[in-house]
């Protein structure tokens, strides 16, 4: 026990998505071998569950979702201080804005080995070009101090490549795990889902799961749903974020209030699943959503976007329906095809169930884990190189100026 290799999981917020991601990651690896400790901004909903599970976590004061000049600066402090006395022999980040602020703290202070996941990327064709660009060139110079990539699809990972943020010999595709305990749809699952979300009786239900901001556009879904113009949806949304305000505005605007509750952050996600016929996703960019996966496998037939590494698994005509980002009237049809044909959507959803079987398990990430992380112990006589360095000092340089 002694000898356990120390692992340091760096997330921005512990909660459903990447944090489910790498909480089930870190519980599915074996404990006499691996010693993982969470560290995460506080109030993530997903730190009581990992300490119940035995995880030691530490609540970051400084980390905040969003830029902040000067709550980034005290972050890195926060994580240099936790990471200088030496104890953790892997940092291993995730997403955009720990995998910042973790990797810079991990090289400042030379950890051993240092592995960064993307859930996607925090550059998108919605945004300027000039933004787009310097979020490219952070993660390159990032990528200069990372020793292992890991990418939630191929599509994800093909992306790293072709931009030159992950060289092609140390990225590696891994399933984002979900809960094996998700229960398939049922006519009893279906009746309890509808009654603790108060859905009304004879309407068909349309659902999503994420957080209410910028990248899930959920103004498209309210939008879709309006353009079906049919008085029998009933539309779900699970999930809460900085939008909730002006989804609600946007909802009583369009005159869809009696058919639109939003039951903000759950944490039994899989238990409300059975209630929907459709579950919707109206996404500008992703890497590969954990609730998609969730749908298929309970059974509900999927309209999403066609982004990032989504196609991977809602195959159009065969698992799932997919529409472009931002085409509302496509989602809006893509919808009612499948309301309007239940034998085409539970056919769909079947195929989908057949087809992630066996797949995006905490059991397949666990290996993947395990296995990137003794790569990296196996390699480190070849880990620090003046490259490296020079990577190491300019980003120095540039959080130092921050401050």
């Amino acid at each position: 026990m002694a000898n356990r290799l120390q692992v340091a999981q760096v997330v921005t917020r512990f909660v459903a998505g990447a944090g489910g991601v790498a909480l089930r990651g870190a519980l599915a690896l074996d404990r006499d071998s691996y010693e993982v400790t969470i560290l995460a901004a506080d109030g993530g909903s997903l730190l009581t569950d990992a300490e119940r599970a035995g995880l030691e976590v530490v609540r970051l004061r400084h980390m905040v979702p969003d830029f902040d000049v000067r709550a980034d600066a005290r972050a890195l402090r926060e994580l240099t201080g936790l990471f200088s006395d030496g104890r953790f022999d892997v940092v291993h980040t995730h997403s955009a804005k720990a995998g910042a602020i973790g990797r810079v703290a991990a090289r400042l202070v030379r950890i051993p080995a240092v592995v960064h996941t993307f859930h996607g990327f925090p550059f998108h064709e919605f945004q300027s070009p000039l933004r787009r660009g310097a979020y490219v060139a952070l993660e390159r110079r990032l990528a200069r101090f990372t020793d292992r990539f890991l990418a939630v699809g191929s599509a994800v990972a093909g992306e790293a490549v072709r931009r030159g943020i992950a060289p092609a010999d140390r990225i590696r595709v891994i399933d984002s795990a979900v809960a094996g305990d998700i229960p398939p749809v049922s006519r009893a699952a279906r009746f309890e889902a509808r009654r603790l979300l108060r859905v009304p009786p004879g309407m068909r239900v349309v659902g999503s799961v994420g957080r209410l901001d910028y990248q899930k556009a959920p103004g498209d879904l309210i939008a879709a749903i309006a353009a079906l113009d049919r008085a029998d949806v009933f539309v779900v949304w699970i999930g809460d974020g900085p939008l909730r305000q002006e989804v609600a505005r946007d909802v009583a605007r369009r005159g869809l209030t009696d058919r639109f509750v939003s039951v903000g952050e759950h944490k039994d996600v899989p238990a409300l699943l059975p209630a929907f016929d459709v579950f919707a996703m109206s996404s500008l960019y992703e890497g590969l959503p954990c609730a998609v996966v969730e749908a298929m496998r309970c059974g509900v037939p999927v309209v999403a976007t066609a982004v990032n590494a989504v196609p991977e698994v809602v195959i159009p005509g065969r698992t799932g329906l997919l529409v472009g980002p931002r085409d509302v009237r496509g989602l809006a049809r893509a919808i009612d095809s499948l309301l309007r044909n239940p034998c085409e959507a539970t056919r769909l959803a079947a195929a989908a169930r057949e087809h992630i079987d066996g797949r995006f398990t905490p059991e397949a990430l666990g290996v993947d884990l395990a296995e990137t992380y003794d790569e990296m112990q196996s390699d480190l006589a070849a880990r620090v190189n003046p490259a490296r360095r020079r990577g190491i000092g300019a980003v120095s340089a540039a959080v130092r100026s921050l401050t």
